[in-house]
């Protein structure tokens, strides 16, 4: 469950779209985006999977250890002291937090650096492959970097003891946490309040494409250097869960991508604000501590500023209730087709390169000037619609203006718009919570059962946090409705009051 910072990772893209006309070396560089979980037929899309595939069993890849085993941790620390890692103050250990990650083994200071991975244990595009070949067919087609490092995960993993990379690759987790592992009927029966359960199914989707992509495109002409039984979807969605788990992007060197072996095994922690970097100085990844450590002590980094519900998404967990300052909860929101002006105002959110349907998220402190727009939009009359361009433009996330304009005149309105969409979220959220403590979960498999439980857990921890953040909510707009409607009922208390002394 380790890596470091992917906040900006996921707001990148796969594979390019090819037309049948072109060939390899004139493949578009315009890449298609990759958006912001059990077994899957290699040729169908998620959608296609059924309960039928049973996410235990045998395992789907042959490499890799167990999620929590260390035994392989000794081989791995003395292959990269051999390839050129500094001798280390920390060391892999089964902990508490991520079931095993780096331990103190000296007294680390606060503000010290530690790490100092060379690039030569980076994997990166540039990656020299074992396999020359395939590495050149992938290249020939102009294969963007995720894809590109998922199939070199693949074949370099595929050689054994053949790659260079074998000590690493049997330190990595043969089933990553992950949503990829999880089937639709799991998102559907644990997710479903959530908005985390279609950003998986657009995730999953996304990934399944790509391997349809590389497949019908590269590896079915190239079946020799991508056989199928080594190249397929479920190793696919391995090295796929790997990247999201663990690929960084290092500001210090121009937003590279990378895996970074031993830095990856640092598991995050909300309470510190360390990120992984590359030091020009030391000519290494490192991160600079913002607390001291003892030994014994697990040592965290931060994997950046996330809701409980990426956290999951991405590294398959869930931090304590009211651990994370930057958790969020997702609500969307929707024009009423019932509206008058319904086509004016989506050819405003249009202009935008907005759609009717709208995803905003709430925090614990509030919510964007973004929502607020929208909710503005959603509200105003016909006789405003002047004004439905400003509101739009100041809807849109994509604005460099951040003026939180009001419009007072339809204030109470809006904030009305917003809470109906909040307390709808919380009766699915209560009703999930309500319905988990008896829920059936209708196994017999031993190990069926304790992943059901496992999963149950996790939904049940994200959807209690982010029902958390929608009870503030709840209580903030109620509080400033009251507040505008006593104001009103005093204004007109005046008023009259006003009326009747100049009777």
């Amino acid at each position: 469950m380790a890596m470091a910072d992917a906040s900006r990772i996921l707001q990148t893209t796969l594979i390019p779209t090819f037309s049948q006309s072109q060939s390899p070396c004139r493949a578009t560089n315009h890449l298609c985006s990759f958006k912001r979980f059990h077994r899957i037929r290699c040729t169908s899309l998620y959608t296609a999977a059924t309960d039928s595939e049973s996410p235990v069993g045998t395992a789907a890849v042959k490499w890799g250890c167990d999620i929590d085993s260390v035994q392989n941790a000794s081989a791995l620390q003395q292959w990269l002291t051999d390839c050129g890692l500094p001798p280390q103050k920390m060391a892999i250990q089964k902990v508490q937090v991520g079931e095993r990650g780096l331990v103190a083994m000296k007294n680390i200071r606060k503000g010290e650096k530690l790490l100092f991975v060379p690039p030569s244990l980076f994997i990166t595009a540039d990656s020299e492959w074992s396999c020359q070949e395939a590495g050149e067919v992938l290249k020939q087609y102009s294969v963007p970097d995720w894809p590109l490092l998922a199939t070199y995960l693949i074949s370099e993993a595929s050689l054994a003891n053949s790659s260079k990379w074998s000590n690493y690759i049997s330190a990595l987790p043969r089933q990553p946490y992950s949503l990829l592992y999880w089937t639709r009927s799991e998102l559907d029966r644990y997710l479903e309040a959530s908005q985390i359960r279609q950003r998986a199914i657009e995730r999953i989707n996304d990934v399944t494409g790509t391997y349809n992509d590389l497949r019908l495109r590269i590896f079915s002409n190239h079946p020799s250097l991508f056989p199928e039984e080594v190249f397929n979807m479920e190793t696919f969605k391995w090295s796929f869960g790997i990247l999201f788990s663990r690929l960084v992007r290092l500001p210090s060197m121009d937003g590279r991508v990378a895996l970074v072996p031993w830095a990856d095994m640092l598991n995050h922690s909300c309470e510190v604000e360390t990120f992984l970097d590359y030091d020009k100085s030391s000519q290494g990844v490192v991160f600079t501590t913002d607390r001291a450590y003892q030994p014994g002590e697990q040592v965290f980094i931060s994997y950046g500023r996330k809701s409980n519900g990426e956290l999951l998404l991405s590294y398959g967990f869930v931090p304590r209730e009211g651990t994370n300052p930057r958790d969020s909860v997702e609500l969307s929101f929707s024009l009423k087709k019932s509206d008058k002006c319904y086509k004016e105002k989506s050819e405003a959110l249009k202009k935008q390169s907005l759609s009717v349907s709208q995803c905003y998220p709430l925090q614990i402190t509030g919510w964007p000037v973004e929502l607020m727009a929208y909710a503005y939009l959603a509200v105003c009359p016909p006789s405003m619609r002047s004004r439905f361009d400003e509101m739009a433009a100041a809807a849109s996330n994509k604005s460099t203006s951040k003026k939180d304009t009001r419009y007072l005149e339809i204030e109470e309105e809006a904030l009305q718009f917003i809470l109906d969409v909040c307390e709808a979220s919380i009766s699915k959220y209560s009703k999930f919570i309500q319905e988990s403590g008896t829920m059936d979960l209708d196994v017999t498999n031993p190990k069926l059962l304790n992943r059901k439980v496992f999963l149950k857990q996790l939904a049940v921890d994200l959807c209690t946090s982010e029902q958390r953040i929608l009870f503030r909510a709840q209580y903030i707009l109620r509080r400033r409705l009251r507040d505008i409607r006593s104001g009103e009922l005093r204004a007109l208390k005046i008023f009259d009051g006003f009326r009747k002394f100049f009777n």
